[in-house]
């Protein structure tokens, strides 16, 4: 029935453009289509792409970001970080309430950052907070264990959702609180209908604190699990927006259809890197010459431009390439078949070995078709390949976090800042089985670990830089990870649409300033 409706609102748009011919249309509605299932909508306790898209327009956040990486007012109307970097002073604007009518004030702010350092799986985020003071209902002040460069980043609405205290502190658990599924936020958007499985249908908040937003009437984020089914709903106008698209031949049939815009902006800050791990700790693996001629025999060209299509970019290190954390001197490993077989003949594994490559479950193209080129790739250097599916994500987390792998497929995030993303998956402290995401290759560098945890409290980003950059180049001759290729993460969107968000977070942005024109 939404749908109607929106179909409906699109058709009137269209016949008043054929009287009057505005720049704008006012209101109407916006229909994503996403293959992305959310359990819930609240992002303060759940990561990921299919939570966060909703989870950005119900509930604001203290601060959101331009597509330069710099911090922009949104709950809070200005901010200051001490020069000891030990606290930052959120100063909130005074006319925001929840959509149930009551003021936000700094002891949601506090509450809500608290929650999410307790409840988030990036542990990260918010480590360093100590404690949060509220002298006045509209100053919050975060005290720091530590100096935390990741913080203003980590303040953004897809990592920091403010939360009503008067819903959620009720003493039941945040992770499994019934406004999960009919969440209260200040956002842009209300939560009108949550079908699990099926649609998220929210409709514009009339007192949104930012005068004039938003501009649409309604989103709908329509979830269409047949990848077949979604391209037709785009092409036939049924669906608005299609973000996060990733398969090189949907991105290749959606650029040929005129009406519709394709984009890859709008997901720097987001990082999505496809990699294979390796488990150091096989006593195959631990010769870091082993996993030197492997990569050396990796084509990565190959695998961009024939298995990706082109729409794949190589991805050479850690941080991901648009970030400006990136040191681009990092070795690229170009296929040397000479060398590889010189550096495996060095290890002692010059009569050749056996290896099990797992991948995660997922689009077959980034994954199984890659962990099958490697089958073919490796046996010229002598190794014999064995391809394992997984015949669920729980299976693949099960083994890997288990530390039950030799090689991995896998697509791990940034997340903005190399704080939150990257330290996870390099820290020997964070080998932690078990847990998925962590350290799971069992790498171990002490001066790496120096690196990060120094990068960690660094406020200058100069310094910050030249921190990465050291790490980056060790990492890139241990090589616990070959990374292959940044995700081709694309866009598709009516070309009659104005101000998509295409900043650092895309789509897990709020939509305040979407609208339609003629």
């Amino acid at each position: 029935m939404k749908l109607m409706t929106r179909l409906m609102g699109a058709a009137a748009i269209a016949v008043s453009g054929l009287a009057a011919a505005p720049v704008f249309a006012d209101g109407g509605t916006l229909v994503i289509a996403s293959t992305q299932v959310p359990r819930h909508l609240n992002g303060a306790v759940q990561s990921g792409i299919a939570t966060a898209v909703p989870s950005t327009q119900i509930f604001a956040s203290p601060l959101r970001y331009d597509e330069n990486w710099e911090p922009q007012p949104y709950l809070a109307q200005s901010w200051e970080v001490a020069e000891d970097g030990l606290s930052v002073t959120l100063n909130l604007v005074q006319n925001a309430t929840f959509h149930d009518g009551e003021p936000v004030t700094s002891e949601d702010v506090a509450f809500s950052i608290m929650t999410t350092k307790e409840n988030h799986p990036f542990k990260s985020m918010f480590a360093p907070v100590e404690s949060i003071e509220t002298p006045d209902p509209h100053t919050a002040i975060i005290r720091l264990s530590q100096p935390h460069p990741a913080l203003l980043l980590a303040l953004s609405p897809a990592l920091a959702p403010v939360l009503p205290q008067h819903v959620y502190g009720d003493g039941q658990d945040v992770k499994t609180h019934p406004a999960n599924t009919a969440p209260v936020g200040s956002g842009p958007f209300i939560l009108e209908e949550f079908t699990a499985g099926e649609a998220v249908v929210m409709k514009k908040n009339p007192n949104f604190f930012i005068e004039g937003r938003p501009k649409l009437d309604e989103i709908i984020v329509r979830i269409i699990k047949d990848p077949s089914a979604l391209l037709i709903a785009m092409e036939n106008g049924d669906a608005d927006m299609y973000p996060f698209m990733a398969g090189s031949q949907e991105i290749r049939r959606l650029e040929k259809v005129e009406s519709l815009n394709v984009t890859t902006d709008g997901y720097a800050a987001v990082g999505p890197v496809n990699w294979i791990a390796f488990n150091t700790a096989s006593p195959k693996l631990s010769d870091v010459r082993v996993r030197q001629a492997i990569a050396y025999a990796v084509d990565r060209d190959f695998i961009t431009k024939a298995l990706h299509r082109g729409v794949s970019s190589p991805q050479r290190g850690p941080i991901i390439e648009s970030s400006p954390f990136f040191d681009e001197t990092i070795p690229a490993y170009d296929v040397d078949l000479e060398k590889a077989q010189a550096l495996m003949n060095e290890a002692g594994f010059g009569d050749g070995m056996e290896l099990t490559v797992d991948y995660i479950p997922g689009p077959k193209e980034q994954q199984q078709s890659v962990a099958e080129y490697l089958k073919s790739q490796l046996k010229k250097i002598g190794i014999d390949v064995t391809v394992r599916a997984a015949p669920d994500f729980p299976t693949w987390a099960g083994r890997v976090s288990g530390h039950d792998f030799e090689l991995t497929m896998d697509v791990v995030f940034n997340w903005g800042d190399p704080v939150i993303g990257v330290h996870r998956t390099y820290l020997s402290s964070n080998i932690v089985k078990g847990v998925i995401w962590s350290n799971t290759q069992q790498y171990t560098n002490e001066r790496v670990d120096e690196l990060l945890n120094a990068a960690a409290v660094e406020l200058d980003v100069d310094k910050r830089k030249a921190l990465y950059a050291e790490f980056q180049q060790l990492v890139a001759g241990d090589l616990p990870v070959y990374w292959v290729n940044a995700l081709p993460y694309h866009t598709a969107y009516d070309a009659r649409l104005q101000n998509v968000p295409t900043g650092i977070w895309g789509t897990m942005h709020p939509m305040d300033m979407v609208e339609w024109s003629e």
